[in-house]
């Protein structure tokens, strides 16, 4: 009969104790689950992917059976994500980044230079922390010039040669439609305070932005195609005024979904006041744009798709 030596039977102990390894995520799969999520189809994204829609089908049945998660609802027409399918997208577009971060800091040159970038305060307020912090360490030889404004003032510095990249929000006053490439699109919902009574005041008291915004074009063609008897009771030129008046409990507004936090509140439909409908933004480029500036705007892209 053979005796275990005591540091045998310890190490195999601590063997049994240490978990097994969990499956790694392959980049090229990811790329695949991206191409579908962004495009809403099988067919679509194979041809993005120079594959066939079958060999893709087989990528993603593999990929749910390693997560064990359904991630796609497949309709008549096109796909959908899950709940799940929508967290993996998070984390699938940060992976794709960081591998071509990985790649580009051996094989690519190093970035350098400058980038002039203008922003909404709107926008501005939710992505730039991030986007500037993780440009910054895997970019640091290039310089990042931020300017936040109004998008008509952002729209006039990249025609004058003043910015090299910019976000605008889609349909303000003076505007033209095609400006630019839209990055983003988002529900505009109404907002009070939660436990408020503004809601309940008639006419409706509203806070807006000033003349010529967007959100405030959206929400009063709803409100007049309704015939809800409404006042606008404030009126700023940012969104902080906006939540100002909500937090007091003077007025309701129209806000993204993504800024609604505690105490604010989405207004329920049962309330009586009409959808409002979707915002978009759009990325305008200056005449003369390098490498930097295309990076740079892959940040922002990715940042705004993390706050749906």
């Amino acid at each position: 009969m053979t005796t275990q030596a005591p540091e045998d039977a310890i190490s195999h102990a601590e063997a049994a104790r240490v978990p097994s390894a969990l499956p790694l995520l392959d980049s090229d799969v990811l790329r695949t689950f991206v191409a579908i999520a962004e495009s809403g189809s099988f067919t679509r994204a194979a041809h993005n992917v120079f594959r066939t829609p079958s060999a893709l089908s087989m990528q993603i049945k593999r990929l749910e059976e390693t997560l064990g998660q359904s991630l796609f609802v497949r309709e008549a027409r096109r796909v959908r994500l899950t709940p799940q399918g929508e967290v993996l997208l998070g984390y699938g577009r940060r992976l794709l980044r960081l591998n071509e971060e990985a790649v580009a800091h051996f094989i690519a040159p190093p970035l350098e230079g400058s980038v002039r970038f203008g922003s909404p305060d709107d926008v501005g307020s939710r992505i730039l922390p991030r986007v500037l912090a993780q440009f910054a360490r895997s970019h640091p030889g290039v310089q990042v010039e931020v300017v936040v404004g109004r998008s008509v003032d952002l729209i006039e510095r990249v025609d004058a040669g003043e910015l090299d990249l910019a976000l605008v929000t889609v349909g303000n006053r003076g505007q033209l439609a095609e400006r630019g490439e839209v990055v983003f699109s988002e529900p505009l919902v109404w907002a009070s305070l939660a436990g408020g009574v503004a809601i309940e005041r008639t006419p409706l008291p509203l806070a807006l932005a000033n003349h010529g915004c967007a959100w405030r074009s959206l929400a009063l063609d709803a409100l007049d195609r309704s015939g809800l008897d409404y006042r606008v009771a404030y009126t700023s030129e940012n969104c902080a005024g906006q939540e100002a008046a909500l937090l007091a409990d003077l007025a309701v507004a129209p806000l993204p979904l993504s800024l609604m936090r505690p105490p604010l509140r989405v207004v329920e439909a049962g309330a009586g006041l009409p959808a409002i409908g979707e915002y978009q933004v759009a990325m305008l480029r200056g005449a003369s744009t390098g490498s930097a500036c295309e990076v740079l705007s892959g940040h922002v892209v990715d940042a705004l798709q993390g706050l749906r």
